[in-house]
């Protein structure tokens, strides 16, 4: 292993065609849109070399993880073969990339996720639902399974080195800003990720799995409009709602930061605690649902972001105080649209802090809270 070498790193986070891709998807949200800005992290980096019985080792008990995001196993029998392959001809292979969680120790597999479950694989001998045998290899190889090899050649794998490059970032803390980024740039595949599937991958945990619940129940379909989002938009959303209404008198741009360390923050919240926010989402969805239907949240035709996080926080509040009729959502909600201040803040520069404000503000005004 090699010693650690800090390094301060600048990530340029640029504007990206997600707001197309979500209008064309019926969702209208400007932060999607917020300025470039140069991020700066302290990050520690270093270099670690692995024999592949010890990464088999930490695959099987989860010292390794792969993000439930991330891509299925796409390699085919034949090409996971020839990678078995190259380790047992001696060829070099390339480096994986892991994210260290310093709370837990365990490391986020952000590149190289196929080449590590090969491994595991061709250990437990099965290939999806049949024996992993090697196919498409030289002889004496082919045809075999890692239990038929000569134990010399076990030996050889098992002694096999991968190299692996690990980071940690030092500064900000309690942050997910730098891994953010670099799982962004690694990862992307040629095809730019959004916001909440990179969030997907970084802030695994009790809170993200609750929002990828909640966002089956029927009326938040209802009123989000058609199945699960194919960009993970929905369960952005959700995030959105518990950040605006838990901490959103102290939000500050960029949106997608804001929601980053929310769900890093609230992944920490006991059962109890995430219990009592899936009751409070519920019955506020189901309250907008049954008094404004299909056109919630839709001044025009698209979801617009920016009405959803002031008017559903605010529905939510009412209710833990008292009941709120059908109607009454009804009569507020269209005195909030109609009110050319909040449209204003809900349709341009929606992101900034002023805009928030606004919006928060007046939606409490005609809601009464």
């Amino acid at each position: 292993m090699t010693e650690p070498a800090t390094e301060s790193e600048n990530f340029v986070v640029s504007a990206n065609d997600e707001y197309a891709i979500s209008l064309e998807e019926g969702i209208e949200d400007e932060s999607l849109l917020e300025d470039q800005q140069v991020r700066q992290f302290k990050i520690t980096s270093y270099g670690a070399d692995y024999t592949v019985d010890s990464l088999v080792k930490r695959m099987r008990g989860g010292a390794f993880k792969i993000p439930s995001f991330q891509r299925n196993f796409v390699w085919s029998q034949r090409h996971a073969s020839r990678f078995i392959e190259s380790l047992l001809m001696g060829l070099p292979i390339p480096s994986i990339f892991l994210y260290k969680e310093s709370d837990t120790n365990h490391h986020l597999v952000i590149d190289g996720q196929q080449r590590l479950r090969t491994l595991q694989a061709f250990y437990d001998g099965t290939f999806g639902e049949k024996k992993f045998r090697l196919v498409g290899v030289m002889d004496p190889w082919n045809g075999k399974t890692y239990e038929d090899l000569d134990p010399s050649d076990q030996l050889k794998i098992d002694d096999s080195i991968v190299h692996a490059i690990i980071f940690r970032q030092d500064t900000p803390e309690d942050a997910l800003d730098s891994i953010y980024y670099v799982f962004e740039r690694i990862n992307s595949g040629g095809i730019r990720l959004s916001p909440q599937e990179i969030r997907n991958c970084i802030a695994e945990g009790p809170f993200t799995q609750m929002v990828k619940e909640i966002n089956l129940r029927e009326s938040w379909r209802n009123l989000f409009g058609g199945p699960p989002n194919k960009r993970a938009k929905d369960e952005e959303l959700i995030i959105r709602f518990f950040a605006m209404l838990r901490n959103g008198a102290d939000y500050q741009k960029p949106m997608a930061k804001f929601l980053n360390d929310s769900a890093s923050r609230y992944n920490k919240l006991s059962q109890r605690e995430l219990a009592g926010m899936t009751d409070v989402f519920c019955s506020a969805s189901d309250a907008i649902w049954e008094a404004l239907g299909p056109a919630a949240f839709r001044p025009n035709r698209p979801l617009n972001a920016a009405v959803f996080d002031a008017v559903m926080p605010v529905v939510a509040k009412a209710l833990l105080h008292r009941p709120i009729s059908a109607d009454e959502i009804r009569a507020s909600y269209a005195a909030l649209l109609a009110d050319k201040e909040f449209v204003r803040v809900s349709e341009r520069a929606t992101s900034d802090e002023e805009a928030v404000r606004t919006r928060q503000k007046l939606a409490a005004e005609k809601f009464g809270v």
